[in-house]
């Protein structure tokens, strides 16, 4: 996991080392997927350079979301083997008085452009198309947890640790994972699941989310885990 090295400094280093931040926490024994917004409103349409993608979706994240999206499909469908959860978030389609939209309108000049979305801005990118297994949720914020049932559904599910991916890394992955810790769960952050616009935000927030509220880890990593992963709760309807 180094590349927020180059955005560190020795200084930066030194008192990370000193304050004793960044020890593993691990993952337990029941774990769900979680992928973020992973819509063509981030993601743009594939193929697209990232002028081009923004040209469309002004909040799209263009070909870094679009490699995520490749790493997400293998682990759902790993996780899917073993019954275990895997759970969508998007975001909620805008209403045209915007009465919706919140703080969203103060935060951004073009905002009120996302009244009249493209037609399929709010969908989940069909190469991660949900299954029937699968549990997509509708959110306002930026955190998954925030006026939805997702802390209903993970302890009906006795789910202990969450794997998340999606985006955008500095937005609703940093949020939503804020949430989970506070919860107390535990979070393995999938690097090659993640993405965002501004490649220094990326990283930074990967390794702020490392050192304080959750384990960064890699694909291999993550699908080692979901293979040695007791089945989920799903096994039965997989």
């Amino acid at each position: 996991m180094s590349g927020w090295d180059r955005f560190l400094t020795e200084h930066d280093r030194e008192i990370a080392a000193q304050a004793g931040y960044g020890a593993r926490m691990g993952l337990g024994g029941n774990v769900a997927v979680l992928l973020i917004d992973a819509t063509y409103l981030f993601c743009g349409d594939p193929g697209l350079s990232e002028a081009e993608s923004l040209a469309l979706y002004r909040n799209s994240c263009g070909p870094a979301a679009w490699r995520a999206v490749e790493a997400m499909a293998g682990l759902a469908a790993a996780a899917r083997e073993r019954g275990l959860p895997v759970v969508y978030t998007r975001p909620v389609r805008p209403r045209p008085d915007g009465l919706n939209r919140g703080r969203w309108l103060d935060k951004n000049r073009r905002g009120r452009e996302d009244m009249k979305p493209a037609p399929r801005a709010f969908d989940i990118v069909d190469p991660i198309t949900p299954a029937p297994t699968d549990v997509v949720l509708d959110k306002e914020k930026p955190s998954a947890f925030f006026g939805t049932p997702l802390a209903a559904y993970l302890t009906d599910w006795g789910v202990d640790s969450l794997l998340v991916g999606g985006g955008v890394t500095s937005g609703c992955i940093r949020s939503t994972v804020l949430d989970a810790f506070s919860l107390n769960y535990r979070v393995g952050v999938v690097q090659e699941l993640t993405f965002d616009r501004i490649e220094a935000s990326h990283w930074i927030n990967l390794f702020d989310l490392d050192q304080k509220y959750a384990d960064v880890i890699g694909l291999a990593e993550a699908h080692d885990y979901v293979a040695r992963a007791e089945k989920g709760p799903f096994h039965a309807a997989a």
